[in-house]
């Protein structure tokens, strides 16, 4: 693998403009989270999101999350809910959880075999959020192949990857290495899928309704 390829965050405003242009041209890209390192795309491909889930070895039963920078920049693809999702993302927001949506009317992202719902999130990784300011929401996962653990650091996500992927990002900060919690809001009752970085009772608060699952 070329090394130019492997940057080293904050980016210089050079390496910002080449990454946002491999963004642009739906190339894969590895960068660090707040918890393990993700693979990325483009989201608005089907091709890239094929291209995106084939890296790992998966199918397209299981769709990637969409990062953004901010609630608004991911709420166009989300139809309303009953529950206060600015309360979830002023509260909780950036950071390790996980919130699955119905999908908008004329939803467009063709991200699985089933559009109907979305994972969003805003993850709490300051060069991240400087990455997805400029190039808009992502398609994330995490960074490992079916079957192995995800990426911790930037030299394994090259080892699982390596030329399928156009830049690798770092940076000498260290995820939680704790999966972000999913919480389900497309039910009746609030629910998490997932354990993770936030319990059940700070959403139960935050919502003033009680949350199901763990």
């Amino acid at each position: 693998m070329n090394t130019k390829n492997r940057m080293t965050m904050p980016l210089a405003a050079d390496a910002m403009q080449e990454l946002k242009k491999a963004v642009a041209e739906y190339q894969l890209i590895v960068v660090p989270t707040d918890t393990v390192y993700g693979i990325g795309v483009k989201p608005t491909d089907p091709d890239a999101i094929t291209k995106l889930l084939a890296a790992k070895g998966r199918d397209r039963q299981m769709p990637p999350p969409v990062v953004g920078a901010s609630l608004t920049d991911l709420q166009a693809f989300c139809a309303p809910v009953k529950y206060d999702l600015e309360a979830l993302a002023e509260t909780f927001w950036p950071g390790a959880l996980t919130l699955i949506l119905p999908t908008a009317e004329g939803f467009t992202l063709d991200l699985s075999t089933n559009n109907r719902t979305i994972a969003i999130r805003v993850p709490g990784h300051e060069g991240l959020l400087s990455v997805l300011q400029q190039t808009g929401p992502l398609a994330l996962t995490s960074a490992n192949l079916t079957g192995k653990p995800p990426a911790t650091t930037c030299a394994q996500a090259i080892e699982y990857f390596g030329s399928k992927v156009s830049f690798y990002l770092e940076d000498d900060t260290e995820g939680s290495g704790t999966a972000s919690t999913i919480l389900d809001l497309t039910q009746d009752t609030p629910t998490i899928l997932r354990a993770g970085g936030v319990g059940a009772s700070e959403l139960s608060d935050c919502l003033g309704t009680q949350v199901a699952g763990r």
